[in-house]
C-alpha cells in the first residue's frame, strides 16, 4: 500500500466532512435567526442541531484535516526527501493561507454558535446566507493550487 496515497485520500475525506459542516452550520444560523423567537421550543432544536453538527461532524472533521494534512507534509519532507523548501512554493503558500482562513472561519463560527445558544442574534440571516459559501469558495482555490502547483519552481 502507498502510504502517500492513504494520507492523501483520508484527507480529502476530512476534507469533504469539514466543508459540508461548515457549508451547513451558517444556513442553521440562518434558519434559527429568523424562525426561531428566543426562548421558544424551536429555538431549543436548533441550540441541539447547531451543537451536534458542531461536534460530532465539523470538529472531528477539522482536527482529521489538520491531522493529515501535517503528515502529508512530512512525508514530503522526511519520505519523499524533498525538505521543507516546497512550503515556500506559491501553490502551497496560497494552501496553507486557506487553511488558516478555513481554520478562522470555523472559530467564527463555533463562537457564534455559543452567541446565538446564549439567546444573541449577532447576525443577520441576510449574512448568513452571503457567507456560507465562503468556506467552498476557499476550498476550490486551495484545490486547484494543489493540483496545479502554479508557480512551481
Amino acid at each position: 500500500m502507498n502510504t502517500f496515497d492513504l494520507l492523501r485520500g483520508l484527507h480529502i475525506i476530512a476534507v469533504i466532512a469539514w466543508m459540508a459542516g461548515m457549508m451547513y452550520l451558517p444556513r442553521l444560523f440562518a434558519y434559527h435567526t429568523e424562525t426561531a423567537p428566543v426562548g421558544s421550543e424551536f429555538d431549543a432544536h436548533f441550540k441541539v442541531w447547531e451543537a451536534k453538527l458542531l461536534r460530532i461532524i465539523v470538529n472531528p472533521s477539522m482536527v482529521l484535516t489538520w491531522i493529515f494534512g501535517v503528515s502529508l507534509i512530512l512525508w514530503h519532507v522526511y519520505a519523499a526527501k524533498e525538505g521543507w523548501a516546497f512550503l515556500a512554493q506559491p501553490w502551497m503558500i496560497v494552501k496553507l493561507g486557506g487553511v488558516i482562513f478555513l481554520s478562522a472561519w470555523h472559530g467564527f463560527l463555533a463562537g457564534s454558535r455559543k452567541r446565538i445558544a446564549a439567546g444573541e442574534r449577532p447576525r443577520t440571516a441576510k449574512f448568513w446566507r452571503a457567507t456560507n459559501e465562503l468556506p467552498f469558495i476557499a476550498t476550490v482555490v486551495m484545490v486547484l493550487a494543489v493540483t496545479l502547483q502554479f508557480g512551481q519552481r
